[in-house]
């Protein structure tokens, strides 16, 4: 499937909830980052889950500050990259970014910050020592 598929798919309902983990989820925001300026990809990419769990009865499960905080970390990734990349380049070289569970979110924000109805609802930055 092609970026502008999967972005295409999941926007117009294609995209069984199902079979959209994690996973799915930093491909879709590579996709958009790839296509789009920062500002347009973050408005859009944000646009995009937020429909998709209204339309799944799971309007609840968005959380900005996760949203925001993996869409900027995938940016400066990208930009940090020394050429640009496919997707399999990009998830063979960021691993940590696939993780859910421990994964690099832990390491920048306490739980109680992440769990709040706060960072469901408003990007908070980071607020953990690194």
């Amino acid at each position: 499937m092609t970026s502008f598929d999967f972005i295409t798919d999941f926007e117009c309902g294609a995209v069984p909830p199902e079979s959209f983990h994690h996973a799915e989820h930093v491909r879709l925001a590579f996709e958009y980052l790839s296509r789009y300026p920062l500002l347009e990809a973050l408005t859009r990419f944000c646009a995009a889950l937020k429909s998709f769990a209204t339309t799944h009865g799971k309007a609840m499960l968005y959380h900005e500050t996760i949203t925001w905080a993996y869409l900027f970390l995938i940016h400066e990734r990208m930009a940090r990259a020394t050429a640009p990349q496919t997707w399999a380049q990009f998830s063979d070289s960021n691993p940590d970014l696939l993780l859910w569970k421990g994964g690099i979110l832990a390491s920048l924000y306490r739980p109680e910050t992440l769990h709040s109805e706060l960072a469901r609802t408003t990007f908070i930055l980071p607020d953990r020592a690194l």
